[in-house]
């Protein structure tokens, strides 16, 4: 089936497939014996909220641990002694701030930028010692990396319950009991509690979604993520309409789900942070690949798509690599047909027409984006093994 709707787009757009080293093309052998799985589409109605989520894959944060409690100064009076000796009771420990990776979240969204722990408890009389205090846990995504502000990766949270300690509570001080001796039998000297570590990182998502949309601000990337998904970032007619990633979900029959990532804009010179290019260009770090929407309507658009690629290459060698292909959107307009068969001509990836508004080829270019998504899976289930090696 996939065999021949390659066939009739190859047929329809006169498109030329080069094999090239850094880029992942079809292997139709592999899946034309194979069932590809439909995608569905949801039945389930958009929320008509005017308050639209996005995704936060990047947050800094400040972390302080607790305070440690202080020490007590006390006598022990007992009416048949006066003098009963000291009875100051020790500091609680402060709680720590503790990173843990879980499944129960997806995002940073729910961190906020100051991370505190709570003090301990001083100490009483009595020789009653002050309540050490709860430590605060923040679930963090799997896949989580932690670096501290020189930039440096301090901690990797990689896998479920992993841990990593933020920040150290401080140590409770000790009451006047602790320092009797034979020497000093009345002490009237007590510790403060230690203050709690402050520092900061930065914390950042390996990975944030299976496909990311890359493309010239108003090329159309939103409306595609409306059409195949229940996600709703801004559509407007206007330039960067998108300042955060929104991620949506494609629901698959086989119960796959794929996470699709609208990117906000990139613009000539991003990677020399010209319009927040390099926090922009960040975000395509995290996608497994890459999906250039070009925009088929403009004047010559394949010079959009070597200006996206200039741009990612002068970021990071390694994005252009990645698996990618071209989405000619905009086909319903005037002349985009003739601009997709130009497009498929300067161009050695795939390309293939479609229209987010009215939902041309939405099918075929889902099928295509399953089949770049079971081809990465494989791959990385392949290089897990070797690193494992032979048991």
């Amino acid at each position: 089936m996939w065999s021949t709707i390659l066939r009739t787009l190859a047929t329809r757009h006169s498109q030329v497939i080069a094999p090239a080293r850094s880029v992942l093309l079809l292997n139709v052998a592999q899946y034309s014996n194979q069932r590809i799985a439909v995608p569905l589409r949801s039945k389930k109605p958009k929320s008509s909220k005017p308050t639209t989520q996005y995704f936060v894959d990047s947050r800094h944060v400040r972390t302080i641990g607790g305070k440690g409690g202080d020490g007590c100064i006390s006598f022990l009076r007992l009416w048949c002694n006066e003098n009963a000796g000291p009875d100051g009771g020790d500091g609680g420990n402060g709680g720590h701030v503790v990173l843990q990776a879980t499944q129960d979240v997806k995002d940073l969204n729910h961190i906020t930028s100051l991370l505190r722990a709570d003090d301990g408890e001083k100490g009483a009389t009595k020789d009653c010692h002050g309540k050490n205090a709860n430590h605060s846990v923040v679930k963090v995504p799997i896949g989580t990396i932690v670096r501290n502000p020189q930039g440096k990766v301090v901690g990797d949270l990689d896998s479920e319950g992993t841990m990593f300690v933020a920040a150290r509570g401080g140590a409770g001080g000790k009451g006047n009991h602790f320092f009797k001796s034979d020497l000093e039998q009345a002490p009237q000297v007590a510790e403060y509690g230690a203050t709690g570590e402050e520092t900061a990182y930065t914390l950042e998502l390996r990975s944030m979604a299976h496909i990311g949309f890359i493309g010239l601000p108003n090329a159309g990337k939103s409306t595609l993520l409306r059409a195949i998904s229940r996600a709703r970032p801004k559509v407007a007619a206007y330039p960067f309409t998108t300042l955060k990633p929104h991620l949506g979900m494609v629901q698959y029959d086989d119960y796959e789900q794929i996470a699709v990532a609208d990117l906000p804009g990139l613009i000539e010179g991003s990677h020399k942070n010209k319009g927040l290019g390099i926090q922009f260009l960040k975000h395509a770090e995290r996608c497994n690949a890459l999906l250039f929407v070009i925009d088929a309507s403009a004047d010559e658009p394949w010079v959009n798509y070597y200006t996206l690629m200039h741009e990612l290459s002068m970021f990071s060698e390694e994005l252009v690599t990645r698996p990618r292909f071209i989405i000619a959107n905009k086909i319903d307009l005037p002349g985009a047909e003739r601009n997709v068969d130009l497009l498929a001509h300067h161009v050695d990836v795939p390309v293939i027409p479609i229209s987010a508004k009215l939902g041309t080829n939405i099918a075929e270019m889902l099928h295509e984006i399953r089949i770049i998504y079971e081809t990465c899976r494989k791959e990385q289930e392949e290089s897990e093994t070797k690193e494992e090696g032979p048991r």
